[in-house]
């Protein structure tokens, strides 16, 4: 079966990305894209925290989160990461009708987040990541699927 490489926030399959903008509302509040949700839960710092959100683009708020500094981070958030990514993901495609409709036309497919750079979320510059960001989003498609039949 094929499977279904996603990046960039544009394209066929941007949608799939923490960078596609579309509102989330998460923990009371509503964020321009899933990144935003995500990220914002990182610092221990609320200033920190609105500072990361209120960048320009979704990715330079990642860009901004990926370099604090450890005493800035969350002690737990290694943790929780994998926990907030679920929660995040499943806001994202449950508040957004047309989205979860193109999440759920995938089918069974894989979905792999082809970052060149990150093992973790992605599957890395040598396809052999984690693909975590992938494994969640084909949870979610489940849990969906399920919970709409």
């Amino acid at each position: 079966m094929e499977s279904i490489k996603f990046y960039r926030s544009s394209g066929e399959h941007g949608y799939l990305s923490n960078l596609y903008k579309c509102p989330v509302e998460f923990e009371g509040r509503v964020f321009r894209s899933s990144e935003d949700a995500y990220q914002f839960g990182k610092p221990t710092d609320p200033a920190t925290a609105e500072w990361l959100v209120s960048a320009p683009k979704p990715h330079l708020c990642a860009v901004a989160a990926h370099a604090l500094l450890p005493w800035d981070i969350r002690p737990d958030w290694n943790e929780i990461k994998m926990a907030r990514m679920r929660a995040v993901v499943m806001a994202k495609f449950e508040q957004n009708a047309a989205l979860r409709v193109m999440l759920l036309a995938t089918g069974k497919r894989c979905l792999m987040e082809d970052s060149p750079t990150d093992k973790f979320w992605g599957i890395g510059k040598r396809g052999d990541g984690c693909n975590f960001l992938g494994q969640i989003l084909m949870e979610t498609r489940k849990t969906l699927r399920y919970v709409r039949r």
